[in-house]
Parts: structure tokens; C-alpha cells; sequence
């Protein structure tokens, strides 16, 4: 599979690994758009939200599950953090494995 997410989790291409369990491995984005940016990817290939079905949800599912841990781990627990996931194109997805992105370290931010 030619997906540049199933190539860092396989260990092809280096990243900065802030999380890693049998289920989910997360990094930090190389193009951060806050103080702490962190992508968040299930070790399953699923290629967008329009993806997920009941044979693939858990994957989500561990995904939050890891998210407080993380948050933690980065210091941004008590203070707050935003998850962000793109579907499709248009909405900015340019990686087409479903991946959330932790931000904070900050206050604010734009909102949609």
C-alpha cells in the first residue's frame, strides 16, 4: 500500500512519536498549527470518516480512548486541547488515512 501513514507506522519513514500502543501510533505533525500538534492515526488503514463501518469503528474508538493519555503525556490535559478530523478533499484532508489532530498549547483558535 502506497499510504504515507501505514509507512511511518511501519517505521519507512521516520516521525517524531509521541504515542504508541498495539492499536494506535501518533506523531507530531511536521507543519504544526499550534504549539502542540500531534496526528493520531489507527494502525488499520481506513481512508476517511466516510470509511467507518460497525467491522471498523473500533478503531475510532481506540483512537479517543488513547487521546486523554496523550493529552496528558504532552501536559495539555488540565489546560485543554482540540481534536480535529478532515473528511474528503475539500474540507482539508490531504492524507487519505483517517487521522485526528490534537492541538493546544494555546488559548483559542479559529472555529468553524
Amino acid at each position: 500500500m502506497d499510504c504515507l501513514f501505514c509507512k511511518i507506522i511501519n517505521g519507512e519513514i521516520p516521525s517524531d512519536k509521541v504515542y504508541e500502543n498495539d492499536k494506535v501510533y501518533a506523531f507530531r505533525d511536521i507543519a504544526p498549527q499550534a504549539p502542540i500538534h500531534v496526528v493520531i492515526v489507527p494502525k488499520t488503514h481506513i481512508a476517511s470518516a466516510n470509511d467507518i463501518t460497525a467491522d471498523n469503528s473500533s478503531a475510532v474508538a481506540d483512537i479517543y480512548e488513547a487521546i486523554p493519555e496523550i493529552a496528558k503525556s504532552l501536559g495539555i490535559s488540565e489546560s485543554g486541547y482540540r481534536i480535529v478530523n478532515n473528511c474528503g478533499k475539500d474540507a482539508g484532508q490531504t492524507v487519505f488515512h483517517i487521522h485526528f489532530h490534537l492541538l493546544g498549547g494555546e488559548t483559542g483558535g479559529k472555529m468553524y
